[in-house]
């Protein structure tokens, strides 16, 4: 058995889990919110506001509509036409969706910018869990794809808000430490988790939350196993196609059972694959316009 450095592990978990959503309630070291979703809340939440009073809102806000545009007609949502106006977006994608991709815009810039891997991984599973949702009918696919796009969400919050925990992890998995179980030694917390804590903090819809909280085990899923195992099993798939790269050095531990929730079997995993494909090859084009962008 490998001999585990004892300064990697911290004494005492829980009160560094104690500490980390200390940090996530208050947003340290995060990219701020845009100050458009308070208004955009007010405006969702009013029933005599229009679609059409919405998408002029966000239209005053060059930046964050060029950020929506750029994203609505990226592969992972597979428009077959070219989406060009806000309103057209909130259409196709839904209220949801739209606030969603604002308030993370700034986070995804982050990711692009300091870990590709991470990125191109995390715009996989949102493909691969949209093909999912509309081969089994489960409704609302641009929502699913969108949990898919935060599904490591988690990870992106250690490199920039503990990132001076991040070594240690490291360490841990350097010597042989599950991913997981190396970020619960380190920060009493995994990912899963951290992502799903942060996403609670920002009201998204409880359907996204247990999907990224329970992606890695479907047992703390409850109310939407259904979500969770579609993201289990495109975690899975979009690992062993070898697009983008994780602290998996290997395949994640994947549940089986995740077939039989999603009604599928090896022929449909086959032809789900088989569809992912040229989705995954359009989103290598879109990752390098969106490198020359944001270097230019």
């Amino acid at each position: 058995m490998k001999n585990i450095k004892q300064e990697s592990i911290n004494p005492d978990p829980s009160e560094k889990r104690k500490e980390v959503k200390k940090k996530l309630r208050k947003l340290e070291g995060l990219p701020t919110l845009p100050p458009i979703i308070q208004r955009l809340n007010q405006m969702i939440e009013d029933e005599r506001t229009s679609l059409h009073q919405i998408a002029e809102i966000i239209e005053k806000d060059q930046v964050i509509t060029t950020k929506i545009l750029r994203l609505a007609n990226s592969a992972f949502y597979g428009f077959p036409r070219k989406v060009s106006t806000v309103q057209q977006a909130m259409m196709l994608l839904g209220l949801n969706v739209l606030k969603i991709l604002i308030m993370t815009s700034s986070i995804f810039e982050f990711i692009h910018k300091e870990d590709i891997g991470l990125w191109e991984h995390s715009i996989g599973v949102a493909a691969c869990s949209k093909i999912i949702a509309e081969k089994i009918g489960a409704g609302d696919s641009q929502e699913i794809a969108t949990a898919g796009l935060l599904h490591d969400l988690g990870r992106v919050i250690i490199m920039v808000v503990l990132k001076e925990d991040q070594p240690k992890i490291l360490d841990l998995i350097s010597e042989g430490v599950d991913p997981l179980s190396a970020e619960k030694r380190v920060l009493g917390i995994d990912h899963a988790e951290i992502g799903a804590f942060l996403m609670a903090q920002w009201n998204l819809p409880e359907r996204l939350i247990e999907a990224v909280a329970s992606h890695h085990n479907l047992e703390n899923s409850k109310k939407y196993r259904k979500e969770a195992s579609i993201l289990h099993l495109s975690d899975l798939l979009v690992h062993a196609r070898g697009y983008g790269k994780t602290l998996y050095e290997s395949l994640p531990p994947f549940e089986v059972r995740a077939l039989k929730y999603l009604g599928l079997g090896w022929g449909e995993i086959k032809e789900i694959l088989f569809n992912l494909e040229p989705r995954l090859y359009e989103l290598k084009f879109f990752t390098e316009e969106l490198k020359k962008e944001l270097s230019s």
